[in-house]
């Protein structure tokens, strides 16, 4: 067993750092940049026309900055890491896997709206002050508590495997000595039952096989995502109170968090694919209870990884 979990693991390890160190990372932000600068200028001409009033233009500027959130969401980007990571590690209802990345997007553009107008209202900074606070402060501490979801997941899925083993273990031995002393005895059970000789469960149930994440798992998944907010939502909000029309700006920021939303949900859902593809590649066969761990270790590994690239980025 100690070979199976250590080579899908080592695959994912290597694969990383391969992209890490080819320069993958800098080219998709490079490409994200100079889409995301295109969109920018969409944005402060759609801001012109609002601010002159005309009536087509609150349409194109959210547009811009729908498809503005899309292209910054395709480039590195912390909530695709957390939300992929989990979705594979964890066995989690794709309804839940979606509204979590849905609430965190969301809640991005919260924080931008709450930062800005702190910033403008009550300490008076401006937007170079506030996009600084972004990057140096809560850019860091965000890929940080994502770095600890990965070893969170990492240490859950090693928890359960070295549980599989002890478990293994002991039922190698209850069984051996069944068969010294009760050799007429027929050893069947259902899924989920525990042994009444051996004490132990010979598979789990199908509610606890199918069991989702915790509030609290989802709530520090959103949390770990929201806390650093778009600073392309901070360049609207700014500029929209600026020139007198604040509602616009914030509108444009939800907006531009719905467009992150529709690529971190794909991530998700591809996510998801790939855990339920995994597992049913090995439905019926004794490997299904160890693969549930070893893709959580994986999955573990690949967002320490990639959340670490990403702090080492920012700091």
């Amino acid at each position: 067993m100690s070979r199976f979990l250590i080579v899908p693991v080592a695959v994912v390890c290597l694969a990383l750092l391969w992209f890490w160190w080819s320069g993958g990372f800098d080219r998709l932000a490079f490409w994200a940049a100079v889409e995301q600068r295109e969109f920018q200028n969409q944005m402060a001409r759609a801001l012109r026309a609002v601010r002159a009033g005309k009536p087509e233009a609150l349409s194109v500027l959210l547009m811009a900055c729908f498809a503005y959130g899309f292209v910054h969401a395709v480039g590195p980007g912390h909530g695709k890491v957390l939300i992929g990571g989990y979705g594979v590690g964890r066995q989690v209802a794709l309804r839940r896997l979606t509204l979590i990345s849905l609430f965190a997007s969301l809640g991005q553009a919260v924080t931008a709206v709450v930062l800005v107008y702190l910033g403008v209202l009550v300490f008076e900074l401006s937007r170079t002050q506030m996009v600084e606070t972004t990057e140096r402060v809560m850019a860091p501490v965000s890929y940080a508590a994502i770095v600890l979801v990965g070893l969170w997941l990492l240490f859950r899925g090693l928890r359960r495997f070295w549980r599989l083993r002890r478990s293994a273990t002991g039922s190698e031995a209850a069984h051996h000595h069944h068969d010294h002393h009760h050799h007429d005895h027929d050893h069947h059970h259902h899924a989920g039952e525990v042994c009444s000789e051996c004490g132990h469960k010979h598979g789990p149930t199908p509610e606890e096989a199918a069991q989702a994440g915790t509030v609290k798992e989802a709530l520090a998944l959103i949390a770990g995502i929201a806390l650093r907010p778009c600073t392309g939502a901070l360049f609207v909000l700014i500029l929209t109170w600026q020139m007198g029309i604040a509602w616009a700006g914030v509108g444009g920021a939800f907006a531009m968090a719905l467009g992150t939303a529709t690529v971190t949900i794909l991530v998700g859902w591809g996510a998801f694919g790939i855990r339920n593809g995994m597992l049913a590649s090995v439905a019926g066969s004794p490997r299904l209870a160890i693969l549930g761990p070893v893709i959580e270790v994986a999955a573990g590994v690949a967002v320490v990884l990639l959340a670490s690239g990403l702090l080492l980025r920012a700091i």
